[in-house]
């Protein structure tokens, strides 16, 4: 082999090691090391996790991805490994990536608030169903009873946390929109939420209705509490057990202490014909449904989530 030949042959070996160092550093590539490192930590739904993390990183959609994916990054970010690292730990994703989705709008969650799940989209799509249908009676001329009380105004959530459920009201239902918690700093990123989504809202720090000014009434209020049972808590999926704000979760010893209040107190702060949507645990319907009827509710209804399971409790009080 004479020096030209040779300074080829070293030059084919340092292409082809370039060329596999690329390889492996390839959208493709990084995907299926983050999936593998996901599933060997046992993170459930590791290949949608993988894919969500590696979107959201490198700031790269579904239609780029199928474009690009033998192709590589133009720089790898140091948050990527350590990004993988918190997942394989179970940290919940959107605490990772720092947002979420719930009712189409963009959320953004930390470990000060529970993350929004779709089950209680059930609640907010409840809320705006009836609205829908008290304007077309309004429209239609019917307002006998119940629906010359029933319109659109001041609205409650209580236990906001991140403000998904009142904020998701005010932007799609044009309500008034008034959020209480007991957590200062879960109110901090239910306001910076309201302002992402451009809805300008009241906030009060409290004891649910020990938050408010004397004399507030409101047509609907809303209410994602704490509902599950104290020692049941321990046996969540190490995402909720460990990670979201135990004060969020814990219903106290039969996860129906919140409801009990919201029952009895409700009533003072609802207009004629208000109505109380509280969403509940999977379990906890025909409780729920009691507890609302003995503090003189009308109209109690259960709705379940897309699984079948008791989701939401709503009921009309007529406190004339």
């Amino acid at each position: 082999m004479n020096r030209n030949q040779g300074a080829e042959a070293g030059q084919d070996s340092g292409n082809l090691e370039t060329h596999e160092s690329q390889l492996e550093a390839s959208y493709e590539i990084l995907l299926c090391k983050a999936e593998r490192q996901l599933i060997s930590a046992g993170v459930p739904d590791a290949s949608l996790d993988a894919w969500y993390l590696l979107s959201d990183t490198f700031r790269i959609s579904r239609a780029d991805y199928l474009w690009k994916k033998k192709s590589c990054p133009p720089v790898i970010p140091d948050c990527w490994q350590e990004r993988l690292d918190r997942r394989c730990r179970r940290e919940p994703l959107a605490y990772i990536v720092g947002s979420t989705e719930f009712m189409g709008l963009s959320f953004r969650v930390g470990p000060e608030v529970l993350i929004p799940r779709q089950d209680t989209e059930t609640l907010v799509e409840w809320v705006l169903a009836d609205e829908k249908r008290l304007d077309q009676e309004r429209e239609a001329g019917r307002v006998p009873g119940e629906s010359r009380a029933l319109r659109r105004g001041p609205l409650l959530d209580l236990c906001t946390g991140s403000g998904c459920i009142g904020l998701s009201l005010a932007r799609l239902g044009g309500f008034e929109v008034t959020l209480a918690d007991l957590s200062g700093k879960a109110l901090a990123v239910a306001e910076e939420n309201g302002r992402r989504l451009g809805v300008e809202v009241r906030l009060y720090a409290g004891d649910l209705f020990d938050a408010l000014p004397k004399g507030e009434r409101y047509d609907v209020i809303v209410s994602n509490p704490p509902y599950i049972e104290s020692s049941v808590i321990e046996t969540l999926q190490e995402e909720v057990r460990d990670y979201e704000p135990r004060m969020a979760l814990d219903g106290q010893a039969d996860g129906l202490y919140f409801y009990r209040r919201l029952a009895k107190e409700a009533p003072f702060w609802l207009k004629p014909g208000g109505r109380l949507y509280v969403e509940i645990g999977y379990n906890q319907g025909t409780a729920v449904r009691r507890l609302f009827t003995e503090a003189g509710f009308s109209a109690v209804e259960l709705r379940r989530d897309l699984a079948g399971n008791d989701r939401v409790v709503r009921g009309v009080y007529w406190n004339v």
